[in-house]
């Protein structure tokens, strides 16, 4: 596994660019010229088995472009950031899972089912959602787990191959993607070898109840894409498993694999949640059928663990290298709790514009309360709630804009894009973005309340020699 705990950040820095990439300037250009097909190449691409703005993700009118060296090394230290993350528990509380939970102020009931298989480290599945604020690529939150919105996007990048138009420009600029599926298959793979001695597993996306059909659009393009690289993905909801020698099955089918898409939330939510969930657990345990990934990625992905990590690089509990890799990824965060010093308040009432609260258990900037939107007294209250809530606050980052041509109006706006960077066990598994115009609002969410647009992401060369070259994936 990758790591660059050592890296400088004088390095980075030197690579760091505060205006745009230069794909960005070109594909704008090109937009902008008299009779250009790029304007509307989005609109134009064809999704198969997906409809983006049916499934509440409108598309932005161009991709995101990223330098393929800065988005690698970003994802390398993101990696190399969890793997930190992860070693908490050992380092702060003797390995003790109870003092983890209570730390972070999860409820007994919902530590239990994190816990229940806990092995230590989870599987590698993870994004990295960060800014680019000119300079390099901020952490904002780690999602960890299967159950992460996204990974079918890869369909969008290759639609947008396909046009000649894109594909021109493409190769002009020597772009190319890696596709999370392919990344996905081969975890699928090597989770089902100890089930299936080798050969392909069968692999089912088990949703939480009610939301199969809710989600179709993201999971039809999913199961497409599996199949490109080999591996048929069988579609089903918790409530539909059942287990048969132990084994679970859907539909009848023996399952190898199953691709977990339902949430702790969900499990205990539901009254039945838990007693539907037991067989699946059980299965995995006695070695039947892989739960990929377990609930362990639930104690990692929680925001808590970043604060408790900033805090420990405040304390001086991390080496020097571990240091330097904090201070290039991570903003300064704390968590905000029962207890919350007094200190630690008076700090966020003055620095309000400069701090962002955010619940510790969530996902796509919601419930988040921007200070720099809030007045004063707004804030006030969101402190109050958020220190009994146990959220947590993190210094401000401010994205860098860049210019998108409107394909209706031919308008140039400035839009800033989180982006969601895939971290796997085979490395860098690719990106999306979210983005929203920059004078709405700097918290990007899902919502479909907001103008947000999702979009795919191509990276380039440092130096695009501007020459055809061949677009690779995968």
């Amino acid at each position: 596994m990758s790591r660059r705990a050592d890296a400088t950040p004088t390095s980075r820095a030197e690579r760091g660019r505060s205006a745009p990439p230069a794909p960005v300037e070109r594909y704008v250009s090109a937009c902008l010229a008299t009779g250009s097909d790029l304007r509307n190449a989005v609109r134009a691409a064809r999704l198969p088995g997906t409809s983006l703005p049916e499934a509440g993700r409108r598309p932005l009118d161009r991709p995101w472009f990223v330098c393929r060296t800065e988005i690698e090394e970003f994802a390398a230290d993101a990696t190399a950031l969890l793997e930190l993350v992860i070693s908490l528990p050992d380092r702060l509380f003797d390995g003790d899972l109870d003092r983890y939970c209570g730390a972070l102020g999860i409820p007994e009931r919902r530590a239990a089912l994190l816990r229940r298989g806990a092995r230590g480290r989870p599987t590698l599945l993870g994004r990295a959602d960060a800014y680019h604020d000119g300079d390099a690529y901020r952490l904002l939150e780690f999602n960890l787990g299967s159950e992460l919105g996204g990974m079918d996007l890869g369909a969008a990048n290759r639609a947008l191959l396909e046009l000649p138009e894109f594909r021109a420009f493409a190769e002009e600029n020597q772009l190319d993607y890696v596709d999370t599926a392919s990344r996905l298959a081969a975890m699928l793979r090597d989770a089902g070898r100890p089930v299936t001695s080798g050969a392909d597993p069968t692999v089912a996306l088990i949703e939480d109840r009610g939301d199969l059909a809710r989600y179709a659009n993201w999971h039809v393009p999913l199961q497409r894409s599996l199949r490109r690289y080999g591996l048929d993905l069988l579609l089903g909801e918790i409530g539909e498993i059942r287990v048969r020698a132990g084994k679970v099955t859907l539909h009848g089918k023996p399952i190898d694999v199953i691709l977990r898409n339902f949430s702790v939330n969900a499990i205990l939510a539901d009254p039945q949640g838990p007693e539907l969930a037991e067989p699946v657990l059980r299965a995995h345990e006695d070695g039947k059928t892989v739960l990929f990934t377990t609930f362990e990625s639930g104690l990692y992905s929680n925001k808590g663990a970043l604060a408790l990590l900033s805090e420990s690089r405040a304390r001086g509990l991390l080496s020097t290298s571990e240091e330097t890799l904090a201070d290039r990824l991570l903003p300064w965060t704390r968590s905000l709790a029962g207890g919350a010093d007094a200190d630690l308040l008076d700090h966020c009432r003055r620095h309000r514009t400069e701090l962002v609260l955010k619940p510790r258990v969530g996902y796509g900037g919601r419930n988040v309360v921007a200070g720099w939107e809030t007045p004063e007294a707004a804030w006030a209250e969101a402190l109050r709630t958020a220190t009994e809530q146990g959220h947590v606050v993190q210094r401000r980052v401010r994205p860098r804009p860049e210019p998108v041509v409107d394909a209706d109006t031919g308008a140039v706006e400035r839009w800033a894009a989180v982006l969601g960077v895939f971290v796997t066990e085979y490395g860098y598994g690719g990106a999306f973005g979210r983005a929203l115009p920059v004078a709405e609002s700097a918290v990007i969410a899902w919502s479909a309340n907001h103008r947000t647009r999702v979009t795919g992401v191509f990276s380039h060369p440092s130096e695009p020699a501007g020459g055809p070259a061949s677009t690779r994936v995968g």
